[in-house]
């Protein structure tokens, strides 16, 4: 159990990412100071958003240049920090062309190098590491395998490999890592974040993330003719924002937490913004049948063994930890949505028929 000092500063890695802008807003508008690192302090378009936030909010901010390949470029956005929040790790599932240099070692390596410079600062007593439901599960048939088919904290991802769901492998090694790390020492403790599918509104422009081009394909004509029939474990990015803070400060808090909300397809998505939006975009009308995606998988970017192994399959997961030791309520997927696609219309990123 560990009583964190709310008048020290707070590191967030990989500040202009998705997840991390959101924290570090939240933690700004609740009057923290935090230290946050970026890639190239110089190319401040990245991170403009932050500093933009931070003029409004009660907080300070400061931004330091780390990189998560470089063993000690973390030591001194570290300095006086009771609580570290490593965000930082490359999140996309297509395009991949060498899924050791792209995923693997950044998620892995960055993991290592943060952790060992916690090992480093004598300040740090807690760790809050974003990991990902990925690390619990691979594929969506892995989920009848869980003890009564439901994923709990209790199970991980054993299915994954580089050629198999190599995002998933990554997040599965890279948690892995922390929690060696994390045993060898007593001093800081560790917790980790274990999202579902992320979406809601982003605080920036950007569409490098599978959470926000995948709403916007649901509005671009991608699946104008048929949608796969993939369930998802969705939560809303302030939520995730939220558990990280919660589990930060929370003295009991321990181990893993799944935060998601509710399971849905893409065609329950959907559904959700045709309701508001009607015909203006061309929403995906029906599921594409399974045999179809098989068939279709290669020119798709998919391999056959994927869509074996998740169209069509429902999953179950088991949120309850996150309610009751986190005291986490989650925004409604309608919300979630409906913001999310408020947004990119607000900031341009999908235009109507």
């Amino acid at each position: 159990m560990k009583i964190i000092d709310k008048t020290k500063p707070v590191l967030v890695t990989g500040g202009s990412g998705y997840i991390a802008s959101w924290v570090i807003k939240q933690l700004l508008d609740e009057g923290h100071t935090v230290h946050t690192t970026v890639r190239n302090i110089n190319d401040e378009k990245k991170y403009q958003h932050l500093l933009d936030i931070s003029k409004k909010a009660n907080g300070v901010l400061e931004v330091f240049e780390a990189d998560l390949m470089k063993e000690g470029s973390f030591d001194k956005a570290m300095q006086n920090c009771d609580l570290v929040m490593h965000t930082a790790s490359p999140f996309f599932i297509q395009g991949i062309k060498d899924a050791q240099k792209e995923l693997i070692e950044p998620a892995k390596k960055g993991t290592r190098n943060v952790l060992e410079s916690a090992n480093r600062t004598a300040s740090v007593k807690r760790v809050i590491v974003t990991s990902s439901v990925a690390a619990i599960y691979g594929d969506n048939a892995d989920v009848k395998k869980a003890p009564n088919g439901i994923l709990t904290e209790s199970v991980w991802n054993t299915t994954s490999n580089i050629k198999n769901q190599p995002y998933s492998y990554s997040k599965t090694l890279a948690e892995k890592e922390a929690w060696e790390i994390q045993e060898k020492q007593d001093r800081w403790d560790l917790v980790t974040i274990n999202p579902g599918f992320v979406l809601g509104p982003s605080l920036t422009k950007r569409t490098d993330s599978t959470s926000i081009s995948t709403v916007i394909q649901l509005a671009d004509g991608t699946f104008k003719s048929g949608a796969p029939e993939l369930w998802f474990g969705i939560v809303d990015v302030r939520d995730v924002a939220k558990a990280h803070i919660k589990a930060g400060f929370t003295p009991e808090a321990k181990g893993r937490y799944i935060t998601c909300n509710e399971t849905a397809t893409f065609m329950d998505m959907a559904n959700i913004l045709k309701a508001q939006y009607g015909t203006k975009y061309p929403f995906p009308k029906r599921k594409a049948p399974k045999f179809l995606m098989w068939l279709v998988a290669p020119q798709a970017g998919l391999t056959r063994k994927f869509v074996c192994k998740n169209v069509g399959m429902p999953i179950n997961i088991d949120n309850s930890k996150s309610k009751s030791e986190l005291d986490m309520k989650y925004i409604p997927l309608k919300q979630t949505l409906l913001d999310q696609f408020q947004q990119l219309l607000d900031d341009h990123l999908v235009t109507s028929n």
